[in-house]
């Protein structure tokens, strides 16, 4: 595994060595094969923006298909560059807007953390240069999901740790954040909720997309334990290779709202952000493959 570790480090590092702008071009040369020939997850990219956008024609799915293809060839060369940028390159591609809001916002009300929500929308991969946007005495992290592949896991562990953000893993979000909360100071954590949960870990679903959509809850539940500070990132692509992520607060206080009222408006501003520009967010995860009548026929055999 270390081998494997090493040689595509190696090779994925000696890649992002090039200019970006040559990387753009190989951007443009994988998009043929993967759209036309390999046809990568085409049917799922199909079936969930026809489902999203039930009013668009045909030929308007098709062209949102085709900038999305386009998008993601951009995402993996960018992902390649990430290995090598130097910091005064990646402030200057990934800017953001907000974190003196929620620095405000820490001290005014006493508080220790801010959660963010996230959502695989522009490059993921580049918001986490969030910690050169905060001062010192804030420590950020985000939650990511183990990757099957334990070299390609390093890699990506490695990538999103660089920037100085603690990398917690999904099962050990709870426990992480009790022992960050027990060493005190003022603490930031991104979560990327927009994924499908698993069977035993749904407890709820929310209209998103015209779509009856299982949803995680674990961002609001810890965030109620933790009294946070709750923030949505939006993000927008200027032009390419150039991306602002603006974070605003979207509850005043997340102990005053009802029970998944933090998830719910979570995807309906996931929901504005993706219908403003459809092409960036990542449609081909399968996200709607689980129902809510599968759901309550499991529940009942459990019962």
């Amino acid at each position: 595994m270390k081998l494997v570790y090493y040689l595509v480090f190696a090779l994925w590092y000696a890649l992002s060595l090039l200019p970006l702008r040559v990387l753009y071009l190989l951007s443009d040369l994988l998009y043929f094969p993967l759209y036309h020939v390999v046809r990568y997850r085409r049917g799922v990219v199909r079936k969930n923006l026809t489902a999203s956008f039930p009013e668009k024609s045909t030929a308007e799915i098709v062209r949102i298909e085709k900038q999305f293809y386009a998008f993601f060839c951009d995402y993996v060369v960018e992902t390649l560059k990430q290995f090598s940028m130097s910091e005064e390159q990646m402030r200057r591609r990934m800017t953001f807007s907000g974190t003196e809001d929620i620095i405000r916002d820490m001290e005014r009300e006493g508080k220790s953390f801010t959660f963010i929500y996230l959502g695989h929308y522009c490059n993921w991969e580049w918001i986490a240069s969030m910690p050169y946007w905060f001062p010192g005495d804030v420590s950020c992290g985000q939650i990511y999901h183990p990757l099957y592949n334990k070299a390609f896991d390093q890699l990506f562990l490695k990538l999103r740790s660089q920037y100085g953000a603690r990398c917690i893993a999904m099962k050990e979000t709870l426990r992480r954040i009790i022992e960050m909360r027990r060493q005190g100071g003022k603490h930031v954590i991104g979560f990327i909720s927009d994924q499908s949960p698993k069977w035993n870990s749904i407890h709820h679903f929310t209209p998103f997309l015209h779509q009856d959509t299982p949803v995680f809850i674990g961002t609001e539940k810890i965030g109620r334990q933790m009294d946070a500070l709750i923030y949505f990132a939006d993000v927008t692509r200027p032009r390419r290779g150039h991306y602002h992520c603006h974070l605003y607060r979207m509850v005043d206080d997340i102990g005053q709202v009802k029970e998944y009222e933090v998830t719910d408006l979570y995807m309906q501003h996931l929901e504005q952000m993706i219908c403003r520009a459809p092409q960036y967010w990542l449609w081909s995860h399968n996200r709607w493959k689980r129902t809510r009548a599968e759901w309550e026929k499991r529940m009942q055999e459990k019962a």
